[in-house]
């Protein structure tokens, strides 16, 4: 067998900054729809299949390497990459894009400005409603995550992740997430309020229609933006195309990323024209970003958004992730399910037993995740395109590490 992914493992921890004290380390050399394929850790040893059942973090959701959104992005690669700072030459793969992105969006979110990542969507988001309101005070959940740099770091409410960098921005405000009497939090003085419709890191924690019509309303009576931050529960994650559907209640902004791009690196912040013309005045420049909206970026999206259109997978979130949850709610180890479509929280109300369980998993050949705010629970988060089949594999798999907690 051919040494070079020895070499290569030695070379990763070797040159490639690590953020845990255990990564996971491995050596993937293809995937395929659900399915990842790690080459052996030493020699002898046999491949290993893996499922993905976190989507590299709800980013695959129609799947690894899915014919048309590769095709999209060899065609264009072929034509052009980078040619300029983003808003200034008309490149194709943004325009039909965005066209196809807001024809499916109210008619307030109508202007797309794109990023890079989610944290950047996020940090946008908050500058805009700063320029456009004049107001400084920002108002974000206990438990909520929008990104790691330093503003949205800002928003968390957690001090174990905060405190090392301080200091930080000034004038956040934290209100409880569905508890409609922390609403008096936002005031006059609130430039915005930024929500996830179902907290992800906080181990998927759904509003409830009350609480999402009653801060629409605060926020509407106070002339606060309502910023909905939608980069791990957009693109048919919770059943929907995006979580907001679901209860009637549409953002003054909208952040994307994650499965906006179909793979590729790709965020953008969606509202209205009027807003975002506040970019070009006052200062002018008001935002900019050297790779936002890149143009292969851009074709991968496109070519993924069609496909959740016109695939049937959005439409069946609903039947199959009632299928994870009827397999597993009946096993001892587990004490609660929480699911807003195929973004689950599978609860052992046992730190130890969740941290131990991830690492059965792998045994198993299936590759599941941890909540930052939630640590009683594992993610189960799959591609959309799974089929019926993989998901009752899946289910058998995880019944397998559950039995050997």
């Amino acid at each position: 067998m051919d040494k070079r992914p020895y070499i290569l493992r030695e070379l990763f921890f070797k040159h490639i900054a690590q953020t845990s004290s255990k990564p996971l380390g491995l050596n993937i050399y293809k995937a395929e729809g659900v399915f990842l394929y790690s080459l052996p850790e030493k020699e002898g040893e046999p491949e290993k299949r893996y499922m993905d059942l976190i989507s590299g973090v709800s980013v695959s959701n129609v799947g690894h390497c899915r014919k048309e959104v590769v095709d999209a992005i060899k065609a264009q690669a072929e034509k052009y990459s980078h040619l300029m700072v983003y808003g200034e030459m008309i490149q194709s793969p943004q325009v039909m894009h965005a066209q196809l992105l807001t024809s499916i969006l109210p008619e307030s979110l109508q202007s797309v400005y794109y990023v890079n990542s989610g944290s950047e969507a996020n940090e946008a988001a908050l500058k805009l409603a700063k320029r456009v309101t004049g107001r400084r005070e920002i108002v974000s959940c206990r438990n909520a995550y929008h990104g790691s740099s330093q503003g949205v770091l800002s928003l968390m409410d957690d001090e174990n992740f905060k405190m090392a960098f301080r200091p930080l921005l000034p004038l956040v405000r934290h209100m409880v997430f569905n508890d409609i009497s922390s609403l008096g939090i936002i005031t006059d003085k609130t430039a915005a309020v930024i929500v996830e419709p179902v907290q992800g890191e906080g181990g998927v924690q759904i509003a409830t229609r009350e609480f999402m019509d009653a801060l629409r309303k605060r926020c509407t009576d106070c002339g606060a933006l309502l910023i909905f931050d939608e980069i791990q529960t957009g693109f048919g994650r919770c059943g929907k195309m995006f979580a907001f559907e679901k209860y009637g209640v549409v953002p003054d902004i909208l952040t994307l990323a994650k499965a906006l791009g179909g793979g590729m690196p790709l965020g953008a912040l969606v509202a209205s024209s009027e807003l975002m013309e506040a970019w070009q005045s006052n200062p002018p420049l008001g935002h900019i970003t050297t790779f936002g909206g890149h143009p292969v970026s851009c074709a991968a999206a496109l070519a993924a958004l069609k496909l959740l259109l016109n695939e049937p997978w959005v439409c069946e979130v609903e039947k199959k992730s009632q299928m994870f949850v009827n397999g597993l709610k009946g096993h001892p180890a587990v004490k609660e399910i929480r699911a807003a479509g195929l973004l689950i929280a599978v609860d052992l109300k046992d730190r130890t037993k969740a941290k131990n369980i991830l690492y059965l998993l792998l045994e198993e050949g299936v590759i599941t995740d941890w909540f930052m705010f939630q640590p009683t629970s594992f993610r189960i988060a799959p591609p959309l395109s799974i089929s019926e089949a993989e998901v009752g594999l899946a289910i058998e798999k995880i019944i397998k590490a559950l039995n050997r907690l």
